[in-house]
């Protein structure tokens, strides 16, 4: 475990906005492509120890599918400093989204890349169910599918949240079709985009995982006030684990104020998530 300190100082209050739990004593769903290893709360509790972070968002991974109770087991260990994004289908019941609700969770989760446990097409049905309970819409997929999906994201109720610099593999020039969507998306008020994980679309690599870069300035000066930072630990299916710390400091790259960035860890998910 590394002891290594960010250089950026965690304004008091910070978020890590994406982070998943895996526990062998829960079974690995159908649909899934991996099982990573255990990766449990008091190891994550090191890392946001030496990050300086304070709140939580704990987002349900593709490896157990529909079942979501070991993210929900984990997010009762951080009591009012956690929210949640689970996966909810159409056999999810409303008083399950009630109850899911009340346990603090305020996203469904829409992974569509491969191992995801949900299609495109109960994903307008599902948004207009969960935004009756103030929930948003998370998506990940390969951003360079906007394009072709953005007359319907437009049209979901409530708001999206998108994942990973918007995850296109590999990277677009700010030109790009595929990013002037994304930003057409921000443009509507009500889309956030979560400033992590670059290695999941990168093609340049660590450590600064330059290519992203261009993105993640235009998206950080286009709609400062609905960016996002998360961790993604412990970023599964990543062969060489990068350090949070590292990560964390892509902030000072990307963004070019502290009150900025300060916003971006502290206000921005206070908003969303409703702390």
């Amino acid at each position: 475990m590394s002891e290594k300190a960010p250089k950026l100082a965690a304004p008091a209050g910070a978020y890590d906005t994406h982070m998943h739990f895996y526990n062998a004593k829960y079974p690995t769903a159908a649909t899934a492509l991996s099982t990573p290893p255990d990766a449990w709360v008091d190891d994550y509790k090191k890392i946001q120890q030496r990050l300086g972070l304070e709140r939580v968002v704990v987002v349900q991974p593709t490896t157990y599918g529909t079942d979501n109770s070991a993210q929900l087991s984990a997010m009762a260990a951080f009591g009012d400093n956690a929210r949640g994004v689970m996966v909810a289908d159409t056999s999810t019941t409303d008083e399950e989204l009630d109850r899911l609700t009340k346990l603090g969770v305020r996203g469904v989760r829409f992974h569509m890349l491969p191992g995801g446990a949900v299609p495109w097409d109960i994903l307008e049905e599902m948004a207009a169910r969960v935004f009756n309970f103030g929930w948003h819409v998370q998506l990940q997929t390969n951003g360079r599918e906007f394009p072709e999906r953005a007359e319907m994201l437009m049209k979901l109720p409530g708001t999206l949240v998108i994942d990973h610099v918007g995850r296109f593999m590999g990277p677009v020039p700010v030109e790009d079709a595929a990013f002037k969507a994304l930003l057409g998306f921000l443009d509507s008020g009500r889309c956030w985009v979560k400033l992590s994980a670059p290695y999941e679309s990168s093609v340049s690599g660590p450590p600064d995982w330059t290519d992203v870069k261009p993105e993640a300035r235009a998206l950080a000066k286009h709609a400062p006030e609905r960016m996002l930072w998360a961790s993604n630990w412990p970023h599964p299916g990543q062969a060489s684990p990068p350090d949070e710390a590292d990560l964390m400091d892509l902030l000072l790259d990307w963004v070019d104020d502290e009150a900025t960035r300060n916003r971006i860890l502290v206000d921005n998910p206070a908003e969303l998530y409703g702390f």
